[in-house]
């Protein structure tokens, strides 16, 4: 019996359901997603990240950017296991302050860092295509896929990953206000342990364990990625704005299809 067969079965009926087992894989997983998402929406964070390393598939990893609030995820997930693989997606154009504040995270929380770029360098890609960035929607978007897509799916695939744990919130934007706090496709599983936590939730669990913000947190920088493509609250009129000139919100490291890997 797979995963996702025993944690629905175990509940016996899920919203009237009957026992997974009479489902062909799509019904499934829909009722082992609801089960294990109804499980841990009444858990606090450490314990969503305790029950998954319960009942979830053993590989694990944690990806990070490094941004504003991400020593929350990285405290958070070390505190279960420190010897977590952190995947940073290194594309060349980091803030010198995004820089530092990993060597500063790394050196602190004793990371298990592994960095994964594109295979190309930053200068023989715009020796080819210019600053992609600048060449609107699909520039943007074969921009991120070779510097950010790519080698985030090179990361899962090299290091075996069964289940991805992501710092994703909510309330960060308009395209992430639906996250769920459990994903699973083709045997893969991805959890936002802290998915329902608002700005104060992260303040307080900061200041607790005596985190740091991005440094470039109170220069304004809420939603911190490439220095080309990311702008403070106070140079534009909404948060969606600060990231990729308003064009898109999202990169599409978390549009990844687990099962494509």
């Amino acid at each position: 019996m797979s995963a996702v067969q025993k944690i629905v079965s175990e509940g016996n009926t899920v919203g009237g359901l009957i026992d997974s087992m009479a489902y062909d894989e799509e019904a499934t997983r829909a009722v082992a997603l609801e089960r294990c998402n109804s499980i841990i929406a009444g858990l606090p964070a450490e314990e969503r990240v305790q029950w998954a390393y319960e009942h979830l598939p053993s590989q694990h990893a944690l990806s990070s950017s490094f941004g504003a609030q991400a020593a929350v995820s990285l405290h958070l997930l070390t505190q279960v296991d420190p010897d977590i693989p952190v995947i940073l997606v290194d594309t060349g154009y980091l803030f010198n302050e995004t820089y530092r504040f990993v060597d500063e995270l790394t050196e602190r929380l004793k990371l298990n860092l592994r960095v994964y770029r594109a295979r190309r360098s930053p200068a023989w890609q715009e020796a080819h295509h210019g600053q992609r960035w600048q060449q609107g929607v699909d520039g943007l978007n074969a921009y991120n896929e070779e510097n950010k897509v790519e080698p985030m799916r090179r990361a899962l695939r090299e290091l075996e990953v069964s289940t991805w744990f992501a710092g994703i919130r909510r309330n960060q934007s308009q395209s992430r206000s639906s996250s769920p706090f459990l994903d699973w496709s083709g045997g893969r599983w991805k959890v936002h342990p802290i998915a329902d936590w608002n700005d104060r939730d992260v303040f307080l669990y900061l200041k607790k364990h005596d985190l740091p913000y991005h440094p470039l947190w109170e220069k304004g920088y809420l939603s911190i990625g490439d220095h080309h493509s990311t702008q403070p609250i106070h140079e534009v009129s909404t948060l969606e704005q600060t990231r990729f000139f308003g064009l898109q919100r999202e990169c599409g490291i978390h549009d990844i299809n687990l099962g494509d890997l």
